[in-house]
């Protein structure tokens, strides 16, 4: 292979692309999302600057893609934060598991999203619509809420999906530093809502080293919601250089 045609390759192996380099289209995205209240100084101590925190509020979310173009269908749980970066009202992706290794990958390479292997679940039963995330053979979480409550209003939805969101981006480099370390911005804005719900809800987080939901722990949950959508992802783009910032410092 020449060097003309490696560095024609977005991913690697360079035989085998784990995934395509382009914009993701998802048909029948469904989440679970809940908002709980947790420990103010807990969510301080995990909350990268400049980001700053108004309330200590967390929303755990589970999401199953069921129609995904170049992945297929997965499934993916996690915690995203509340924050504010300036003056505009955002979300700081903190934790995401996944049970696809190429959306994983995609994930991580192309943007900033803190995506790891895991084993959750979205299903119905007995009246509930039920999110779980397993690590190996542990239960980490359990969110539950009544299925199909209360509608909510599609506008609500809309602005729940298209907040903007921030991110840490790492990537080392070959002496054991890093070669780069932004915070990122994106925003999903080609979007439609296809059924919004809300109702009463529970969350339950256990203990893991591995996939510490639970060092936010739940003191009151705020909010739930159940959303079908359509949407494509949008590139992140940098907003801050903490390399170049400790240069500065330095």
């Amino acid at each position: 292979m020449r060097p003309d045609q490696v560095v024609r390759h977005a991913t690697t192996p360079l035989t085998a692309p784990v995934y395509p380099p382009r914009a993701t289209r998802f048909t029948d995205r469904e989440y679970l999302n809940v908002v709980y209240r947790t420990d103010p100084e807990a969510l301080r101590a995990v909350v990268p600057e400049p980001l700053e925190i108004d309330e200590p509020l967390v929303r755990f979310e589970v999401m199953r893609m069921n129609e995904v173009d170049g992945f297929g269908p997965y499934v993916e749980a996690g915690q995203v934060v509340p924050v504010r970066y300036g003056d505009e009202e955002g979300e700081y992706l903190h934790a995401m598991y996944l049970d696809s290794f190429a959306a994983t990958a995609a994930g991580r390479e192309l943007s900033a999203y803190p995506k790891v292997m895991g084993a959750p679940r979205l299903f119905t039963e007995a009246g509930t619509l039920v999110g779980t995330l397993d690590h190996g053979s542990q239960r980490v979480a359990t969110a539950t809420m009544a299925y199909k409550w209360e509608p909510m209003d599609p506008a609500e939805a809309r602005e729940q999906i298209t907040v903007p969101t921030y991110g840490v981006k790492i990537v080392p480099d070959y002496d054991g530093g890093l070669r780069v370390c932004d915070l990122v911005r994106t925003r999903i804005t080609d979007v439609t809502v296809k059924e919004a719900w809300t109702g009463p809800a529970r969350l339950q987080l256990n203990a893991h080293v591995m996939a510490p939901l639970a060092d936010l722990p739940v003191l009151e949950v705020v909010s739930a919601g159940h959303i079908l959508t359509d949407l494509t992802l949008s590139p992140a783009a940098p907003v801050h250089d903490y390399l170049a910032e400790r240069r500065r410092a330095a």
